[in-house]
């Protein structure tokens, strides 16, 4: 649909993969988001969530989109090696990763984890992946009406955040992110104002965080005070401690909405459409 704007969770989940019975509702999961726009698609993160995604869109007719990549710890790409559409030459897929404080790049992360003995196909098997660099705070290029802005987030090793502006809404996603600096808090104040839509990190609560400083994450009280202060419409709760149960989610979401009326708490499969 030509008008369509959409994010669909596939995963959302931090850390690690979390599959048993306390995770069921929420999923276990880690981070895979998929953005349609119109007719374009992209891929935000390519965790453990992004296989059952891959084995979708694999029965659908091929198509060239592209891969955003938050960072690269482990659960953020950990579902690359298992993405099918990766190794399809029909399809055309263009990786892009611009948090990297250093001289490294995104194909350097990926034939690390992609070669033996941690892995038994080569990162060259990828063969319709292209990729590709930016720096964090720059417009990605594209030829259609979906603008895609980004940040730099507070994360050990970097991080990058994104929002989607498409007909008038927008879409923020701020995965692995920790308070505390002043610059990139600002800065994130203002790139995630008036958003329909803010996924947040929210993996510890405030009573937690002391515990889990320089982590390189945030909480949920933190996501619902910036949402407030950035008119978000819709704050969605996100990067579950592998730890939490269903049943403290549930508890979370409650005390979440009592505090910013609207706050969602992040699960496999929702859809929403701001």
């Amino acid at each position: 649909m030509a008008d369509q704007f959409s994010l669909r969770c596939w995963g959302a989940r931090g850390s690690t993969p979390t599959p048993g019975a306390s995770t069921l509702r929420y999923g276990g999961e880690t981070t895979c988001f998929e953005i349609r726009a119109g007719n374009s698609l992209v891929l935000v993160d390519c965790g453990s969530g992004a296989r059952n995604f891959g084995a979708d869109l694999c029965k659908c007719e091929p198509v060239t989109f592209d891969l955003l990549f938050t960072h690269t710890h482990l659960d953020h790409i950990c579902g690359l090696p298992f993405f099918k559409p990766a190794y399809d030459p029909r399809f055309e897929v263009n990786a892009w990763a611009g948090h990297f404080l250093d001289e490294t790049s995104l194909v350097d992360i990926v034939e690390r984890i992609m070669s033996p003995p941690i892995f038994p196909v080569a990162a060259k098997t990828l063969k319709a992946v292209n990729f590709r660099t930016f720096q964090a705070g720059e417009i990605l290029p594209r030829n259609d009406d979906l603008v895609i802005r980004t940040v730099r987030l507070n994360h050990p090793g970097g991080a990058c955040g994104y929002r989607f502006d498409y007909q008038g809404k927008s879409i923020c996603i701020i995965t692995d992110h920790e308070h505390g600096d002043p610059e990139i808090d600002a800065n994130v104040r203002g790139f995630v104002e008036g958003a329909d839509v803010m996924i947040y990190d929210a993996m510890f609560t405030d009573d937690e965080y002391e515990t889990y400083k320089g982590w390189g994450h945030s909480t949920w009280q933190k996501a619902v005070a910036l949402a407030r202060e950035a008119n978000v419409t819709v704050p969605v709760l996100f990067h579950h401690d592998p730890r939490r149960s269903d049943d403290e989610l549930d508890e979370i979401g409650l005390a979440a909405d009592a505090a910013y009326p609207g706050t969602l708490v992040a699960s496999e499969g929702m859809l929403l459409t701001p």
